[in-house]
């Protein structure tokens, strides 16, 4: 079931279909990435809805599904062209799942931040995606257009 209900959110985040990979969320997710940090709950069910509504030029390609009865993980990539720079970007994630009550309870998404500034800002990306101060300024902006996409 578990390795299904992974499936079901990445066939929809191929789609863009935001509604069914909320739909795979428990209502107390919490979500993590280097991009937006943590997000908990409708947060983060805020974040996919506004990311399957911005993409351009973008696909989604999954692997490498395993699960048990209360975690799982799954390699997936994603191409789209960065809209604050028109730059393409091929982002390698590595996620981590946690189940509950048949959904997805825990989510983390692992990739090098650095080479994703790379691709997405290039010259400042490789100067300074590799600091903390780049992750720390990143989640500030990727959250207040969060913020601003919520209300």
């Amino acid at each position: 079931m578990s390795k299904q209900l992974i499936t079901k959110f990445y066939e929809a985040f191929s789609k863009l279909d935001s509604e069914t990979m909320v739909s795979c969320y428990h209502e107390d997710v919490v979500f993590s990435d280097p991009a937006f940090g943590t997000l908990k709950g409708k947060r983060a069910a805020a974040m996919w809805i506004m990311l399957c509504k911005n993409a351009k030029d973008f696909s989604v390609n999954f692997s490498q599904i395993e699960s048990s009865e209360t975690n799982g993980k799954a390699h997936w990539e994603a191409a789209y062209t960065f809209s604050k720079t028109g730059r393409n970007v091929l982002n390698k994630i590595d996620a981590e799942f946690e189940f509950k009550e048949g959904k997805i309870s825990k989510h983390k998404d692992v990739f090098n931040l650095h080479t994703w500034a790379k691709q997405a800002m290039g010259f400042k990306g490789l100067l300074l995606g590799g600091t903390s101060f780049f992750r720390k300024k990143l989640q500030q902006q990727t959250n207040r257009m969060l913020d601003n996409f919520i209300t």
